[in-house]
């Protein structure tokens, strides 16, 4: 486990993190600070989570900006960012006994969401409302794995219009230092997770 931890109620002030409102052109809707999750109740409250290390948020910055300059009628909507340990286990938890586990990183392991160093995020058009991307955020069922998109289209479980608007969300990620995974269109890891996982503060 990284030696370098941090509670969640230490960050605000602490130089190596920066809250979500101080980063121009997203919006924020943490869906684990309200009932509107896989979960079904608030997993955040008292709890301040509306943060991220600040490589992320300057990488963020620069997803902002590509997607600004290409589709400004889109924005991004932040859904999760910093997830603390105990929230972690929280999760981990509530998904014992199901065939959902591989959705959630084992917390000795760590989220990178632990570490302020992952996003879960869609879009929205310029009236804010979100993009169809097929699922919802949370879904976690084989309609929302990036992988399995193409064989998905082909027998009209999503539609190309839901393809292309995964692709302007990946696109705008991708191309300023994040990376998506297989199995969640809606996750991004900034940097690579075991550099994270060994060099960066672990928010408990």
């Amino acid at each position: 486990m990284n030696a370098s931890t941090i509670r969640c109620e230490a960050i605000p002030g602490h130089p190596d993190f920066r809250r979500l409102d101080s980063i121009a052109g997203i919006a924020v809707d943490l869906r684990y600070a309200t009932a509107d999750n896989f979960v079904g109740r608030d997993l955040y409250s008292p709890l301040d989570c509306a943060w991220l290390h600040k490589d992320a948020a300057a990488a963020l910055e620069r997803a902002v900006a590509w997607l600004a300059a290409r589709r400004p009628d889109y924005q991004l909507l932040v859904l999760d960012a910093l997830r603390p340990q105990r929230v972690q286990e929280q999760l981990w938890d509530a998904l014992q006994g199901t065939d959902l586990l591989t959705y959630i990183a084992e917390p000795a392991r760590g989220s990178i969401h632990s570490f302020g160093m992952a996003l879960d995020l869609t879009l929205t058009d310029r009236h804010g409302h979100e993009l169809d991307m097929g699922t919802g955020f949370d879904d976690l069922s084989e309609r929302s794995h990036p992988a399995l998109e193409e064989g998905l289209l082909a027998v009209g479980a999503l539609t190309g219009q839901h393809i292309e608007h995964r692709r302007w969300l990946r696109d705008a990620m991708q191309h300023n230092g994040w990376h998506g995974i297989n199995t969640e269109w809606w996750h991004f890891d900034c940097g690579d997770r075991l550099h994270v996982r060994q060099h960066y503060t672990r928010v408990l």
